[in-house]
């Protein structure tokens, strides 16, 4: 008996939630994903050096094309005896969906591919253009740099990022970036600490001058914010040596138009202004560097700098997708992200016509007993199918 298209998107959804992919092992989604989207009618499935999925299905006439963009990793589950149903066995319970990656993302990646396929069948694929979806790895750890090889590979039109926002269109976000502030000391026995210099000392008067630094701030994205979130020493454990090296790090959310240069350049005039005032004061700042290794082999590496993006309400593909899903019976509100997402990439960097539109609130990510509402999850699939109707009419 054929399933009807409720059955087949939560089915789908259980399916990804019974495969663990931490960054870095995705392969078990990339697995079920490619046999499906073969099976619901994509043209062309193909998997690149990272290891992101790119299903495409074309119209039978030229157009624009559109992405649909969700990630397949999820954060870890640390605490697997404290939920109250098992973390990836997708159990139901009171028309809900539990398990890790429920919300963050997996339910409306799913939503994605049963929308692209129901939209090309029921048209026997007689329309204008092509829609890809997009099953991504490490978004986790590097928002946006996975993302290049996609929108590389693509040249979407229009890109769709699926992550929560209980049915509202996102059109922004800040962005983010992770700040690393060096101070270099001279190490010595900490009987005689006059012969050293304590790299920690120098840190504490770095940390109290970056705080008078002033944030940056938009009418619509808020402020800048620059603060520190962890520290450490070397040597470490410090047994009766005074510490020569000192790291600090510092989240710094970015608005729309700042740059790597415009961030740092602050925060450097007044490290060299410190170190005009102290001699002995030796300090440096840099973006942190992430590497990490995919399911492929293949190794992700990117600077922690994450662009903030944002477009107006008013543009026409926005009001376009709108417009559409009023029709369709849903009352969207048009806002922002609190968090960052691939749009770093694709709207921050690329200059993508991007929106964000997603099931499930986004407090619900990396949570215990994370989960997402049936109905969020079929409601999104007919949004998803609204928005194609929308940007590819």
């Amino acid at each position: 008996m054929e399933r009807s298209r409720e059955e087949q998107v939560i089915e789908l959804c259980q399916k990804l939630i019974n495969e663990k992919s931490y960054s870095g092992h995705e392969d078990g989604v990339v697995r079920v994903l490619s046999e499906r989207m073969k099976v619901m009618g994509f043209d062309e499935v193909t998997v690149d050096k990272y290891g992101n999925l790119i299903g495409c299905i074309r119209g039978n006439r030229p157009g624009k094309k559109i992405l649909f963009d969700g990630h397949m990793d999820t954060v870890p589950v640390t605490e697997e005896n404290e939920w109250m149903y098992p973390p990836f066995a997708a159990e139901i319970h009171d028309g809900k969906i539990y398990g890790r990656g429920t919300t963050d993302m997996k339910g409306s990646l799913s939503a994605m591919i049963c929308a692209a396929s129901d939209f090309a069948n029921d048209r026997n694929k007689d329309f204008s253009g092509e829609i890809y979806v997009a099953g991504v790895v490490h978004e986790e750890c590097f928002e946006g740099v996975a993302a290049r090889e996609i929108s590389k590979a693509v040249n979407p039109d229009y890109v769709v990022i699926g992550e929560a926002s209980t049915l509202n269109l996102k059109i922004g976000q800040r962005g983010r970036a992770e700040i690393v502030i060096e101070t270099i000391g001279k190490p010595c026995h900490s009987a005689n600490p006059e012969k050293g210099i304590n790299a920690v000392y120098k840190m504490a008067k770095v940390i109290e001058a970056i705080r008078t630094l002033k944030p940056t701030h938009h009418p619509v994205l808020g402020d800048g914010i620059l603060e520190l979130t962890d520290i450490k020493s070397a040597p470490y454990p410090g047994a009766s040596v005074v510490p020569e090296y000192c790291r600090a790090t510092y989240d710094r959310r970015l608005l729309v138009g700042e740059t790597k240069e415009s961030v740092l350049a602050p925060i450097n005039e007044l490290l060299k202004k410190l170190m005009s005032e102290d001699p002995e004061l030796k300090v440096k700042a840099y973006y942190a560097v992430g590497k990490e290794e995919c399911h492929t082999g293949n190794v992700i590496e990117g600077e922690r700098f994450f662009p903030g993006w944002l477009f107006d309400k008013d543009e026409e593909f926005v009001q376009a997708v709108y417009e559409k899903l009023k029709e369709k019976g849903f009352s969207p509100e048009i806002t922002q992200y609190n968090f960052c997402t691939n749009g770093s990439h694709y709207a921050g960097e690329a200059g993508i016509k991007t929106i964000g539109l997603g099931p499930s609130r986004e407090n619900l990510a990396h949570t215990l007993n994370e989960y997402i509402e049936i109905d969020q999850l079929t409601k999104v699939t007919e949004c998803y199918y609204g928005v194609i109707e929308a940007l590819l009419k």
